[in-house]
Parts: structure tokens; C-alpha cells; sequence
């Protein structure tokens, strides 16, 4: 039975699935938006809420949280500072459901159902397209 059990678990052991979602993480809020694996995307997904609520409190406490949990090197340190100053302000009124996951088809290679996983209420910018 797989009662109670919510760990997606990637087919990692725990440190490298760790690993994984802080990076996850930090290249979603340094980019907006990331495109990966269908499964990884819906792993990422309750992680990156839960750094969104820590940034809606923007105490002390809870930059200090959000930094160990995306771990401490500089690339934290950036994430930590944007999702406290951009991310988390523009989801100020919003009860929950800060990203959105957006289904891409399959991948060439390996036929991997691929998805692109972004923030809700974050401009993501739009590349520019010039006609000549």
C-alpha cells in the first residue's frame, strides 16, 4: 500500500532529488520559466509553492529558511533575493496555485512527455521578434 507516502521520488536517492528540486527551483525564479520532464515539473511544483509562502511573509526567519532550503551558494543567494523582492510580491493576493505547469508533448529522443512549468502572476519576458 502507498498510503501516506506523497515523495515523488524520481527514481534518486534522497540527497540527488534534493539537489534536484533546489536547482529546479533557483532556475525557475531566476528564469520564470523552465522547460523539463512532465514528472520533475509535478515534483517542483509543491516545492516551489512553499518558497512562495515563505516569501509572502518576508520576515528575517523566513529569508533565512528559504536560503537553506535552496542551499547557500550564490546562485541561492540570487533566487532567495528575487523571490523575495519580485515573485512573492506579485503573488501577494493570491490563496495558493503560484505556478502552472503546461504540457509540451513528448521529446524527440526518449519520447519523454515534456512540460513547461512558469509562475502564475511573474511577467515572464517575451522574446522579441523584429520584422524586417
Amino acid at each position: 500500500m502507498r498510503h501516506r507516502s506523497k515523495t515523488v521520488k524520481l527514481q534518486r536517492d534522497k540527497a540527488h532529488r534534493e539537489a534536484l528540486m533546489r536547482n529546479l527551483a533557483a532556475s525557475l525564479i531566476e528564469h520564470k520559466q523552465i522547460k523539463t520532464t512532465l514528472a520533475k515539473a509535478k515534483a517542483l511544483r509543491p516545492f516551489a509553492d512553499k518558497l512562495v509562502t515563505l516569501g509572502k511573509a518576508n520576515t528575517l526567519h523566513s529569508r533565512r529558511r528559504a536560503i537553506s532550503i535552496l542551499g547557500s551558494n550564490q546562485l541561492a543567494q540570487r533566487s532567495a533575493k528575487v523571490l523575495f523582492e519580485e515573485i512573492a510580491p506579485a503573488s501577494a493576493d493570491r490563496a495558493g496555485g503560484y505556478t502552472r505547469i503546461i504540457r509540451l508533448g513528448q521529446r524527440r529522443s526518449d519520447s519523454a512527455p515534456m512540460a513547461l512549468i512558469e509562475w502564475v502572476d511573474a511577467c515572464v519576458p517575451a522574446t522579441e521578434e523584429t520584422e524586417d
